[in-house]
């Protein structure tokens, strides 16, 4: 466990001086931006040289969640909880840590979940068309309404015949406090989240698309 600890500080320090390199990798680098009613909808999307069944259980692996929230899972006795391993279908995970200088507590629920190569349907409102999706949405927190969408599609590479992965994600919020709620959404929650989209996108990309993905990644 040390050693793993280990590799995840290590692996930090040289992933933030690769990100912006990274970044500017991505199939659509401009801010995908959109808005309904008081709801905001932040979509950022990457191409990864990698499959797609590494990049889904790179995705759901709270090790490097916890390193991309800068959060800790922890144990609160809830049903359905973990902290450690691979999110799956219905689990919860609290999340505690410090954003923008408050103590936070974020509890979140897998609201879908449909590995890769498993028959894509229709959940609630969504029209699932990529071959891989799950969703986690906010069972108690800041939020009035937070909701995470992960799409995965497995494409290739038509030149070399190798395998690629587009991830796209899709981030639904609301703020409580009307006008004010809104303001705080524009100044600071949207570029926080495209931040943090940006960089889970950059390390998946490290990480997929070399040698690194392999303590994560079940056999």
């Amino acid at each position: 466990m040390a050693t793993f600890t280990s590799n995840i500080s290590s692996r930090r320090n040289s992933f933030a001086q690769h990100v912006d390199a990274t970044q500017a990798e991505t199939a659509h680098p401009q801010l995908d931006l959109h808005t309904v009613g008081s709801m905001f909808i932040v979509r950022e999307s990457v191409l990864v040289h990698a499959p797609i069944d590494r990049l889904f259980q790179l995705s759901t692996n709270l090790a490097l969640v916890s390193e991309t929230l800068a959060m800790k899972a922890i144990d609160t006795g809830v049903s359905g909880g973990v902290t450690t391993g691979h999110v799956a279908a219905n689990c919860r995970v609290v999340w505690r840590g410090w954003k923008f200088g408050l103590p936070t507590q974020h509890h979140t629920l897998i609201t879908a979940f449909i590995p890769p190569h498993e028959h894509l349907s229709r959940i609630g409102h969504h029209d699932i068309t990529a071959e891989a999706f799950f969703q986690d949405t906010q069972e108690r927190g800041h939020f009035a309404f937070f909701q995470h969408d992960h799409h995965f599609s497995a494409l290739v590479d038509t030149a070399s015949g190798t395998p690629l992965t587009e991830l796209r994600d899709e981030v639904s919020f609301e703020l409580p406090f009307g006008t004010l709620g809104r303001l705080t959404a524009r100044l600071l929650l949207i570029p926080y989240i495209h931040r943090q989209c940006r960089k889970r996108f950059g390390l998946l990309k490290e990480l997929a698309e070399g040698e690194g993905w392999r303590p994560f990644v079940d056999a």
